[in-house]
């Protein structure tokens, strides 16, 4: 049995006590993914981890002190010895009038959902390295895909996390790291039901230009981000994949 626990991959998963990234960390300890889900809301990790048993573990922690991140990471391969799967899942959304958005509202945004990915991932690669072997998985959005209004920010934000990702995929896969993104469509979660359940307009057009004409479920990301880690996609790197029911390509 303890040679079991020991042989258990090590996953790292970022704003990992809702939505998108309880699904993945949901997933992941599901197939024996040993999972520490890191969050700023203390009450939030601890429903989680209640739900998800002995193989998640929470660390309470603003990403947006970029210079404590490498402690983070140390004492994370000081108690696991390794991180095996990387998930850059929390991010925050602004709706907002291009006009409106301030210098300090559009920073905060690209502090958040990208800034503190490039550091994660730069002291988590640094271990992955040494063991030449791991998995990155980033989270980005269809806005970056598509000009959508009033999220100037957000989309220019996960518009860097593609291109971040490509960049990381031809750097790194040749030390045995790969690196994906998905792409989530329009997924049923509380941070879109406040975005869409208040503007029926903006609903019934993203429904009518989704083929399969439904809203996603985190499952799915969830899904998506196993099979990314895993030795299934093994000679995968450097993609970014559409989970979103066909919207990227609707009409």
């Amino acid at each position: 049995m303890t040679e079991r626990k020991k042989e258990k991959k090590i996953a790292v998963v970022t704003g990992g006590a809702s939505g998108i990234g309880y699904a993945i960390a949901e997933k992941f300890v599901q197939n024996q993914i040993k999972t520490i889900i890191i969050g700023r809301n203390e009450e939030k990790l601890k429903t989680a981890k209640a739900k998800l048993g002995e193989d998640c573990e929470t660390i309470s922690f603003d990403l947006n002190q970029l210079e404590n991140i490498p402690d983070l990471i140390d004492n994370i391969l000081k108690q696991h010895r390794k991180i095996d799967i990387l998930v850059n899942n929390a991010g925050i959304n602004l709706k907002k009038d291009f006009t409106e958005v301030s210098d300090d509202e559009f920073h905060k945004i690209m502090l958040t959902n990208v800034e503190s990915i490039f550091t994660i991932s730069r002291e988590v690669v640094k271990s992955m390295v040494q063991n030449k072997k791991g998995s990155i998985v980033n989270i980005s959005s269809m806005a970056s895909q598509y000009g959508l209004p009033k999220v100037i920010a957000y989309s220019a934000s996960k518009g860097a996390i593609e291109s971040m990702t490509r960049a990381m995929a031809a750097e790194l896969s040749p030390k045995g790291i790969r690196v994906n993104c998905i792409a989530p469509g329009f997924i049923a979660t509380d941070m879109s039901a406040k975005a869409l359940n208040n503007d029926k307009e903006r609903k019934d057009k993203v429904l009518s230009r989704t083929p399969m004409g439904i809203l996603g479920a985190p499952s799915d990301i969830g899904d998506a981000a196993l099979f990314l880690a895993s030795e299934a996609a093994s000679f995968i790197t450097g993609v970014v994949l559409p989970v979103d029911g066909g919207n990227s390509i609707g009409f």
